[in-house]
């Protein structure tokens, strides 16, 4: 993506006479994340832009002038991973309740997207839609990003969007995974509790700046670029992948509950 808004960061910076931790340090921020910012890495989050231009005294500038500046058919709190999403050369998901969003069909999104409070126009989800659509077109890539997925069995269950979109999604997921261009895991049932059953996770890999995290919740979401942080979920992750099914099994798993959906129609 084009730097000059990074470009331009770093001469406000400069011109104001800090350095980046200490400009760091003035908006909340760490100091990577700055780094990242001017070298056109990262897109810092709306509230993160506010910080920098009350920290700079440069009215609303840095945050009138995001680049991709969200539409409204993207949540705020997702945005900076939405971008960090599209950088990727390695992501690993984990899904607690429904299918992640690089993952899902058309039919799938649509009813994942429709119910909302307050309700939305049929204009409106349809944008909301084809944002999401738009996020799966990574997958496009035959090699990058790698995407492992890590489902938990009720992601499975769950029959969102009904029996006949529940078994169009499920078997997207197994074809993706049999043309080996994503890895499958589910989480069965019969575990219990595991180390990932708190909220849903990313992790990503970049080719030129350290991974991240990000976690969300009802209606908030975080990136969590702390190195340690950042470990911490990764080893969350290895732990509950150790306990998921193998490839084969989890296909297999997939493949019979598309049965089972086809036999409710």
């Amino acid at each position: 993506m084009s730097n000059t808004y990074g470009d331009w960061l770093k001469a406000q910076r400069e011109a104001a006479g800090l350095t980046q931790q200490e400009l760091a340090d003035a908006a909340i921020m760490t100091r990577s994340h700055i780094s990242h910012i001017e070298a056109g890495r990262r897109i810092p989050s709306e509230e993160d832009a506010r910080r920098l231009d009350k920290a700079l005294s440069t009215g609303n500038v840095l945050s009138s002038f995001l680049p991709g500046k969200n539409d409204g058919t993207i949540a705020d709190f997702f945005e900076p991973a939405r971008q960090l999403e599209q950088q990727a050369t390695m992501i690993r998901e984990f899904a607690l309740n429904f299918v992640p969003g690089i993952l899902q069909t058309e039919r799938y999104a649509r009813a994942v997207l429709g119910p909302a409070f307050p309700p939305k126009s049929d204009e409106e989800r349809d944008k909301h839609v084809v944002t999401r659509l738009e996020r799966a077109k990574i997958l496009n890539d035959p090699v990058t990003p790698v995407v492992w997925a890590l489902l938990d069995e009720a992601v499975l269950h769950r029959p969102v969007g009904g029996p006949d979109v529940m078994a169009e999604q499920l078997m997207h997921i197994v074809r993706l995974s049999e043309t080996e261009r994503i890895r499958v895991h589910v989480l069965p049932f019969a575990l219990g509790f595991h180390p990932l059953m708190e909220s849903m996770l990313t992790l990503m890999w970049f080719e030129d700046q350290p991974p991240v995290a990000y976690s969300e919740a009802l209606r908030m979401g975080k990136v969590h670029d702390s190195p340690s942080v950042v470990r911490q979920l990764q080893s969350r992750y290895d732990l509950a992948l150790s306990d998921a099914l193998p490839l084969k099994e989890s296909q297999a798993l997939l493949r019979a509950t598309v049965k089972e959906y086809a036999h409710h129609d």
